[in-house]
């Protein structure tokens, strides 16, 4: 069995967990054996209270507590949904609008039932129109745009096939019902086999719509014998409620995924921003976590804003591709004025972003860790530290303004402040290079510490042969006093051999058994010095993090320029480009110009 040793990494992981347990609510164990009151609170969510004395009263009145406390319980709970509910509509006023304007799609559609006269026998069908409504009608113009088109194609392409094989079902005479089925197995195998092709993704709710409507005009038109009057039907009305659907979203408070895609990345550069200058300031300021919050050792949601800032900007990745995919299909609106807008460059310049994120999560997880680096080492390199810190977290700023705005840099270098932070740092760290690693573990050292190690065992050696030799001459001499009891002893006089003194076996005994325990305890010291050593090296992994962080900008930085100039965006404000000659036509254009700008605000 492994016996753990005091000061070690592993004794002081014991401990820590040891704390964790006892500062764990879980962990608690209530009881009462007087027979009055037991509780339990082992498992969370449940209190397990017995009360002897209120067990007469309870049942007497059980029927109209129960009720009541059921009636309460369901007015929380109304009054906690009422209250989220108006939370989501106050934090995104949009999700209002599109509600409305989903109902009264709904509500037009539905006016195809009352209409008796000229389109009876439409109004029979103008099921399929409320439910293209329902599917094609989304949140965004782009979205819309995308579904509205996969079921146009769907459903015509479904239709002309379905036509096709009807006759060709007729012609078979006997065999029709065979033909319909083994049509019905093959169009259904070779399309969803077709949908499974990465590339055909987007299109997966158009091949949907395509099976649907080709089993529905078989099936209905081979009991009915109207083929071409049921695919026609079902095709003019769901144009009907895409055509409705898109006019009513576009025309009232259009919503674009493009406008969302933007102003989210932009939104990533400042949540990042935050979180570096978090973790700079919880390091530097020795922030300690009592106990890890689970939802961050299972990265989920959590109200920690370091956290929380860089875990957005890395699980926004698949929101920004369904935004990319709506995107391309709406139409040039408003600052996006040109036609194949450059939206993938968003995606290109959000993951080099994220690719920085990926280093303050780094950041975050060194004081997260369970070896830290002493206070006083970490004041050492405070200032530029900090300076870092500072100057990235600007950097990132910049550019989310830049893309807000949609704004090119300017002249001057963005990186040249954080480029002097850093070789400033790399300085601080080659001068006070002697506090992050143990003197004991430098080469040199080592070195002189076997060196010591071996003089001290050979030497060790040599006394343990001389006091080998010393005991063989006293065996002798006792032998020779046992042959000869008349010989006279005190004329024979012991000399120690060469080297070890006449007194040894008093003295050195002692002296060796000191060494031999000393030589014992060097892997104990070792040993001890390992927890110390970790936790010096722990300030060199948050160092280079940090460089790391800022050589990662100069991609950011460059990706920026490429999107800046794809999309035309405008000349900086400082820039002489930039300045409009001022006269009677320009101050006329002001005049109808809006002067506010709509922001979105995306909810973590």
């Amino acid at each position: 069995m492994a016996i753990t040793k005091l000061n070690s990494f592993r004794q002081n992981l014991k401990d820590k967990r040891e704390r964790d347990k006892l500062l764990s609510p879980s962990s608690s164990l209530t009881s009462s054996i007087n027979g009055i009151k037991l509780e339990y609170s082992e498992l969370p969510g449940f209190n397990h209270t017995f009360d002897y004395q209120n067990q007469t009263s309870f049942s007497s009145s059980g029927c109209f507590l129960n009720f009541q406390e059921w009636f309460l319980k369901l007015w929380k709970n109304v009054k906690i949904v009422a209250l989220m509910a108006y939370g989501m509509g106050k934090s995104d006023p949009r999700k209002i609008i599109f509600s409305a304007k989903m109902g009264l799609a709904l509500m037009l559609i539905s006016l195809l039932m009352f209409l008796k006269e000229p389109l009876e026998d439409l109004s029979n069908y103008c099921v399929w129109a409320i439910l293209t409504v329902v599917v094609v009608f989304e949140f965004s113009i782009g979205a819309t745009l995308s579904k509205g088109f996969n079921r146009a194609l769907g459903t015509l392409s479904a239709g002309g096939l379905a036509l096709a094989m009807a006759e060709l079902s007729e012609l078979a005479g006997e065999w029709e019902e065979v033909v319909v089925i083994v049509g019905i197995f093959i169009v259904g195998s070779c399309v969803t086999y077709a949908k499974l092709y990465p590339t055909m993704k987007p299109y997966e709710y158009g091949f949907r719509v395509f099976l649907i409507t080709y089993c529905f005009i078989e099936v209905s038109g081979y009991r009915t014998r109207e083929f071409i009057n049921t695919a026609v039907s079902r095709f003019l009305l769901i144009a009907l409620g895409a055509g409705v659907s898109l006019v009513v979203n576009i025309c009232i408070y259009p919503i674009w995924a493009g406008e969302d895609l933007h102003y989210l990345v932009a939104k990533n550069f400042a949540d990042v921003a935050i979180s570096l200058e978090g973790c700079i300031s919880g390091y530097l300021n020795c922030v300690e976590y009592k106990r890890v919050p689970s939802k961050i050792l299972t990265y989920q949601a959590s109200d920690d804003p370091v956290y929380s800032g860089y875990r957005s900007a890395v699980q926004s990745s698949s929101q920004e591709d369904a935004l990319v995919g709506f995107a391309v299909w709406e139409p040039p609106h408003g600052p996006y004025k040109r036609f194949k807008y450059p939206w993938k460059s968003y995606v290109k310049l959000s993951g080099a972003l994220r690719h920085c994120a990926f280093m303050v999560m780094a950041l975050h997880g060194c004081i997260l860790a369970e070896i830290q680096a002493p206070a006083e080492k970490r004041q050492v390199f405070r200032c530029e530290l900090q300076r870092v810190g500072n100057a990235g977290a600007a950097v990132l700023r910049e550019l989310g303004n830049k893309v807000k705005n949609m704004e090119k840099l300017g002249s001057e270098d963005l990186l040249y402040e954080v480029h002097e932070a850093v070789e400033q740092l790399q300085k601080k760290v080659d001068k006070k290079s002697y506090l992050l690693v143990t003197s004991e573990k430098w080469e040199i050292g080592e070195r002189f510490e076997e060196a010591v190690k071996e003089q001290t065992i050979s030497t060790f050696s040599q006394h343990v042969k001389s006091l080998s030799d010393a005991a063989i001459h006293f065996d002798s001499l006792n032998l020779s006093r046992s042959w000869d009891d008349k010989t006279d002893n005190s004329e024979i006089k012991y000399e120690p051999p060469f080297g070890v003194p006449a007194n040894s076996s008093d003295n050195q005994m002692p002296q060796l058994t000191h060494m031999l325990n000393k030589v014992d305890t060097v892997p104990e010291e070792d040993d001890s010095k390992t927890y110390e050593s970790a936790s010096a090296l722990s300030l060199v992994t948050f160092t280079s993090l940090l460089i790391e962080f800022v050589a990662r900008l100069e991609n950011l930085v460059d990706l920026f320029g490429e999107l800046s100039e794809v999309a035309k965006f405008k000349e900086p404000v400082d820039s002489p480009e930039a300045i409009e000659p001022v006269g009677l036509w320009s101050r006329f254009r002001r005049c109808f110009r809006s002067g506010k700008e709509d922001e979105y605000l995306f909810p973590r």
